[in-house]
């Protein structure tokens, strides 16, 4: 059978477009790509900064004599807390983040359930208050003192997958269960929480120096505990997230500069009001007038 030019070239046409819609179709088609499994398990376990961000304080836990209780229940507007998300039934991590944060706090003036308060909530919705009621009477044996004071101020919490899930987004706190391991995966970290549930500063790694927690709890109190030189040492300093500490600042070094030598000039002024005192009670016993040229004799009458 015969074509005609005009049929031929309605064909020829059509079979393009045809196949530029097919390629079009195929290349609009995402690639299938293979995610590396431990990739997608890091990803999971970041912990992603929220400073500023308010807790959730009306989230009801269950503490380690089985009371129920809600996160608001240990924020007073007066005191900051640490917050420690771990699970229990760890075998190696959590307990090193626990007995870190508890040397820290074995080194530190300040005291549990005075200054501060700790707060312990287990991420595994399975665990048990007793679990927690174990945990919490191995670490107060730990920390060493006065049990009825600290007793009141280190709670240990276990809670609804829920509930759970909710805190730990707002801290930005990320862990996964690992089903080889059959454990939970996460990151080692602390948070700092103001006297009203805001978040003020995250510390990693199971090694907290003293000096920073004091000063973390200091400046997350907004003055309210403290001392005059931590308040002072914090306007200096600030604090440093690469190494996890609190370092000096250009203006800080200039006003600790100033400070030291107001603190020199008192010393010298000090020093020469002494000598000056010890100079003429020696005047005074020896009879002579230390104001006279050459030290000259006080005469009586003649």
């Amino acid at each position: 059978m015969m074509f005609s030019r005009k049929t031929i070239l309605i064909a020829v046409l059509l079979a393009g477009w045809l196949t530029a819609v097919a390629t079009a179709q195929s290349s609009e088609r995402p690639e299938r790509i293979e995610r590396d499994p431990e990739a997608e398990l890091l990803e999971k376990i970041q912990v992603v900064e929220h400073l500023g961000d308010k807790l959730p304080l009306d989230l009801a836990f269950t503490d380690s004599t089985g009371k129920a209780v809600k996160l608001g229940d240990y924020f007073d507007g007066e005191r900051p807390v640490v917050i420690a998300m771990i699970y229990y039934r760890c075998p190696m991590l959590c307990g090193l983040v626990l007995n870190g944060m508890t040397e820290a706090f074995k080194n530190m003036k300040m005291t549990i359930g005075e200054e501060f308060q700790v707060v312990v909530v287990s991420f595994d919705p399975l665990e048990t208050p007793e679990l927690a009621a174990q945990n919490k009477r191995g670490y107060l044996a730990e920390y060493g003192r006065d049990t009825g004071t600290v007793a009141a101020g280190w709670h240990f919490l276990v809670g609804k997958e829920k509930n759970i899930k909710q805190l730990t987004e707002t801290i930005g706190f990320g862990y996964a269960w690992e089903p080889t391991t059959k454990q939970y995966v996460h990151k080692a970290s602390i948070q700092v929480i103001t006297p009203d549930g805001v978040l003020s500063r995250y510390l990693y790694n199971v090694v907290f120096e003293p000096k920073t927690m004091r000063l973390s709890l200091v400046e997350a109190s907004d003055g309210k505990i403290g001392t005059t030189i931590d308040q002072f040492i914090l306007s200096c300093f600030h604090y440093d997230p690469a190494t996890g500490t609190y370092a000096a600042q250009a203006m800080g070094i200039v006003r600790l500069g100033g400070f030291g030598t107001m603190i020199l000039i008192g010393l010298v002024v000090g020093v020469w009001i002494v000598i000056g005192k010890k100079r003429r009670n020696r005047h005074v016993l020896s009879g002579t007038n230390p104001s006279s040229p050459g030290g000259g004799e006080v005469r009586g009458g003649e």
